[in-house]
């Protein structure tokens, strides 16, 4: 299956009231058992590398480059995005590097300038067939604060896709980054009001905190593009643990790494269940 570009998932997705699980990736082992997961539900998945994921891993070529080979050698669609990239710097060599789509995050910026620069970024990459999401309402927690009383009014998101020509928007609704705990309460009026406003598909941020249940729901009332990351760093480093504790003297990487891939890939495949309840 070639990589795909993450319109050509999420579009038709929105249209039927589907979920689309959109995970990060830190590590060649995120993406391999992303894939790998998606491949378990027999669905197409977005494989995201943040802003903060290329600082970790100090350039991006690499880790870029490994997911689009990852992307590439899939039995199901998979596209690979740039996730919360506050560079127009750091967009432009996602976008050489393969990135077919880009989530530009000027959300901390007043009204206009977020209007301004969104603008002017979605043009760029839309003259390269790029797909573009931003965000208008900022979703707390990506220092780790959990600041749920953030909302994104319907009439004001509007006018901002309409502004900017992005192709989804991510909201606030509840939800925050970072959680550890899995009880964010969601806003589904606001949801719903929210996707009969706005003409591109809706994005929900901050979605590892959010239960099952809301989240079956939240698709329901109108999202479709669910990010999803610290809960599968919970599974990663659970497994991690488990394994060394059963077996201190470990020191092949191998033999706790591959658990955790395991693991992450059958977390994968079940929230991709909870977003397309059968």
């Amino acid at each position: 299956m070639p990589l795909v570009g993450t319109g050509e998932i999420v579009t038709p997705a929105a249209a039927s009231r589907h979920g689309v699980g959109a995970f990060n990736v830190i590590q060649l082992e995120h993406a391999s058992a992303i894939v790998a997961g998606a491949e378990q539900a027999n669905a197409p998945v977005v494989l995201q590398i943040s802003e903060n994921c290329v600082k970790y891993h100090g350039t991006a070529a690499p880790i870029i480059a490994a997911s689009v080979a990852a992307a590439s050698g899939a039995s199901v669609p998979v596209a690979v995005h740039l996730d919360h990239a506050t560079s127009p710097d750091l967009v432009r060599e996602a976008v050489g590097l393969g990135c077919g789509s880009v989530m530009f995050d000027a959300s901390t910026l007043p009204y206009g300038g977020n209007v301004s620069a969104t603008a002017e970024m979605a043009a760029w990459c839309h003259e390269r067939g790029v797909w573009v999401e931003a965000e208008l309402g900022e979703v707390g927690g990506k220092d780790g604060v959990h600041a749920p009383g953030a909302r994104t009014k319907p009439d004001e998101a509007a006018a901002y896709v309409a502004a900017t020509g992005v192709d989804a928007l991510a909201v606030a609704v509840g939800s925050s980054h970072a959680m550890l705990t899995r009880d964010a309460a969601l806003d589904l009026d606001l949801i719903a009001e929210l996707r009969a406003a706005v003409p591109v598909p809706l994005v929900l941020h901050g979605s590892s905190g959010v239960p099952d249940a809301t989240l079956a729901a939240a698709v329901e009332r109108g999202m479709t593009k669910i990010n999803i990351a610290t809960q599968l760093n919970k599974v990663f480093t659970a497994e991690v643990r488990r394994v060394l504790a059963e077996a201190p003297d470990l020191v092949d990487t191998r033999k706790y790494l591959g658990p955790a891939r395991s693991a992450v890939a059958g977390e994968v495949a079940r929230l991709i269940g909870v977003l397309n309840p059968r």
